[in-house]
């Protein structure tokens, strides 16, 4: 059993998900995350507030079950199949500690200093938490989806617009980290 509890190598995973996107173009399926939000709300009837939500949303709630997969496999992986630790660069742990106060990194899953009831104490978190989600479920749905429908879906299905929306998501990330990041913390 120890096979499963460590990270498959790229020449595993990347063949499985390669046969799983094979597997949903067959059947006329596309994958992603996101466009199960518009899903969920349809099913519990927001189309009476929006036409956005009119849709046929039985016809999608396959990709329900996605979801619903994901969070019990999420589950069990992270209880039973994991020590819920993470090996990190010494190094990256040591500017960790330095630089943020992060002391906890590469012992805890989610660092606590970040992601613990006493942090969400802090108004200045909940601010970047509030902000945050705003910011992703808008860039998500401006986008036309989350990046692992566009990164996976998108580009295995050689769209264009899914192209452009990665190397925004990376141009982003890299902005993000190295020039907003540190402004804030």
């Amino acid at each position: 059993m120890n096979w499963i509890f460590e990270p498959w190598p790229w020449y595993i995973s990347g063949p499985l998900i390669a046969l799983v996107m094979f597997i949903l173009l067959f059947v006329g399926k596309q994958f992603g995350m996101s466009s199960n939000l518009r899903t969920a709300c349809a099913a519990v009837g927001a189309g009476k507030a929006s036409d956005f939500f009119r849709f046929d949303w039985k016809a999608e709630r396959w990709n329900l079950m996605v979801v619903l997969g994901a969070m019990i496999g999420g589950f069990i992986a992270s209880n039973y199949l994991s020590d819920n630790t993470v090996e990190i660069n010494p190094e990256t742990a040591e500017q960790l500690a330095v630089d943020y106060d992060i002391t906890s990194a590469g012992s805890a899953y989610l660092p606590p200093e970040i992601f613990s009831i006493d942090a969400l104490s802090n108004p200045l978190n909940i601010g970047i938490l509030l902000i945050g989600g705003l910011l992703v479920g808008f860039g998500a749905r401006y986008a036309g989806g989350c990046t692992s429908g566009h990164a996976i879906s998108g580009l295995s299905n050689l769209q264009l617009p899914s192209l452009i929306a990665v190397i925004g998501f990376f141009i982003g990330g890299l902005i993000m980290i190295h020039f907003i990041y540190p402004l804030i913390f």
